[in-house]
């Protein structure tokens, strides 16, 4: 009888016409969360799983005599052993490598993401060991290294491995610190996140009904009770791109149900969505509840709060109901919305791709950058082909986008180290002069030349590489700078092996002087630095 009264207490439902409706004195808003039934996060702990913070020890190799071999004698012993491991048996002379002035010992850290998959990439942040005599990692490549909570010599295992380009950001900065850096997206998580839940108190019929609850929301597999008092959590594929989403969900679902109970608990946070100033969970729980909550959730659509659309929007189309879709595209195309972004995050991710994809490549066409940057993102993601991208040498990728109305170079400083062309293509004029800032490298073609001269001085000794001739484009000139430095017999070269943090200034230093008609976009540096000192 008491269900029965809870469902039949009136529901509050937004009007289309916009007026603001009252709540009731004895609305279902009022009732308690005990009457709702039992909430898995009410009986049990969810782990919220954050960021691991990861440390080690490697060797930069490829520097132009400007590294030392000195470093404490432990991280010295440990590179012996790690390097001799991974070696052939007698392929590597590892003390002739430490020693060497072209390679540096240097020290890693990291964080590895929250609920990471095996080889999701992260920045690393390295700088040269205590001690060292080292000069400078500029040009550098890391060499393959493990990380490890505490660092090495802390008995924990690798949670990852790094290598990749020694990146130093010269980019806005009068005089860059040529000791420390990143390896852009160079880290690497070894093995995929299990989550679990442990019961407040020791019940295996109770973890026994939880594990039955969860697969039969989200799928077999998805639980598995170990033990009385707790409950191993997998995270299911449909929720690949949202899995601190789906944590937030466990801990959301009601062990329990029937047709009274989840009536009560739909109209409950239906009205709390719309109503209540902690929208965040109501949203996660009507997701959490499941398809059933669709009806009374479309009301919502019609709302006079953007925010309140849109949330039930996400929900829905989370939930493959596909009314939320155009109230989604709406709000990503309006330049007066303040939540666009979130609008194109949802599309991105729980759309149907090809539906996704076509509406966010109009948004290619915006006037505003963080808009046309993250649509070129989400359609890089969706594996687009609005996007072309192409390995220039082993250091970075080169990227071209068509289908935007602003022209632009843009540089990034975390993640994979790319360049990315947009309105291609990108043209520089015949008369032009820029160089790296160390005079190391010059682009230059003089009035009435019909080629671009591309020139730079040998890292290792005495002499030119160069001149190599190409192109005007944008993309020529990068693609020269980049590619691999591999003379054919005749010692002719295409490709200069110029390092991604040269080519990057380069293509700053081409808008800066106009010798393209485009503008300079330079992305984020990791923030990896705050997080670790936290």
């Amino acid at each position: 009888m008491p269900l029965l009264c809870l469902a039949a207490l009136p529901v509050l439902v937004l009007s289309g016409c916009g007026r603001k409706a009252k709540t009731e004195p004895n609305s279902i808003d009022l009732v308690s969360e005990s009457k709702l039934g039992m909430r898995i996060g009410s009986v049990a702990t969810v782990t919220k799983p954050v960021p691991v913070a990861v440390r080690g020890y490697g060797l930069v190799g490829g520097l132009p005599g400007t590294g030392a071999g000195n470093c404490p004698p432990a991280v010295r012993g440990y590179l012996r052993r790690y390097i001799m491991a991974q070696a052939p048996i007698g392929g590597v002379d590892v003390d002739a490598l430490l020693n060497s002035k072209n390679t540096a010992v240097v020290q890693l850290e990291g964080m590895v993401p929250a609920t990471a998959s095996d080889g999701e990439r992260f920045d690393v942040r390295i700088s040269l060991a205590p001690g060292s005599e080292a000069s400078s990692l500029y040009g550098g490549w890391l060499y393959k290294a493990e990380l490890i909570p505490g660092g090495a010599g802390s008995g924990a295992r690798a949670l990852a491995t790094v290598e990749g380009p020694v990146f130093i950001n010269a980019i806005g900065v009068s005089k860059p610190d040529v000791r420390e850096g990143y390896i852009l997206g160079g880290g690497r998580a070894l093995g995929n996140y299990r989550g679990a839940l442990t019961l407040q108190k020791a019940d295996f019929l109770l973890a026994s009904r939880i594990r039955n609850r969860l697969n039969e929301r989200y799928g077999s597999g998805t639980a598995d009770a170990l033990a009385p008092t707790t409950v191993g959590l997998r995270i299911p594929d449909e929720y690949r791109r949202r899995k601190l989403r789906f944590i937030d969900m466990v801990g959301a679902t009601y062990v329990d149900q029937t047709p009274e109970l989840s009536e009560a608990r739909i109209n409950t946070y239906v009205q709390r969505l719309a109503a209540s100033d902690d929208k965040e969970a109501s949203e996660i729980a009507l997701e959490a509840i499941g398809r059933e909550c669709l009806g009374k959730l479309g009301t919502l659509l019609q709302a006079s709060d953007e925010e309140v659309r849109l949330r039930a929007a996400r929900c829905m189309l989370n939930l493959r109901d596909d009314r939320g879709f155009v109230l989604l595209r709406d709000v990503m195309s309006s330049p007066k919305s303040p939540r666009r972004l979130e609008a194109m995050d949802a599309m991105a991710i729980s759309a149907r791709r090809n539906d996704a994809t076509a509406v966010i490549r109009r948004m290619l066409r915006d006037s505003d950058p963080a808009i046309i940057l993250a649509a070129y993102e989400h359609l890089r993601d969706l594996e687009d082909l609005s996007v072309r991208q192409e390995l220039i040498g082993r250091g970075f990728y080169l990227e071209q986008v068509a289908q935007t109305d602003r022209k632009a170079i843009f540089v990034s400083r975390s993640g994979e180290p790319r360049i990315v062309l947009f309105g291609v293509p990108l043209t520089c004029r015949h008369d032009l002069f820029v160089e790296s800032p160390d005079g190391m490298v010059v682009v230059n073609s003089k009035p009435g030349q019909e080629y671009v001269s591309i020139m730079r001085r040998h890292p290792t000794r005495p002499g030119i590489i160069g001149p190599v001739e190409t192109g005007f484009g944008v993309e020529e000139i990068v693609r020269t700078l980049g590619g691999e430095f591999s003379p054919n017999k005749e010692g002719a070269v295409s490709g200069l092996g110029v390092c991604y943090a040269d080519v990057a200034t380069l293509a700053q230093q081409l808008v800066a002087k106009d010798a393209v008609e485009a503008e300079f976009w330079a992305g984020p540096l990791p923030k990896l630095g705050l997080i670790i000192k936290k």
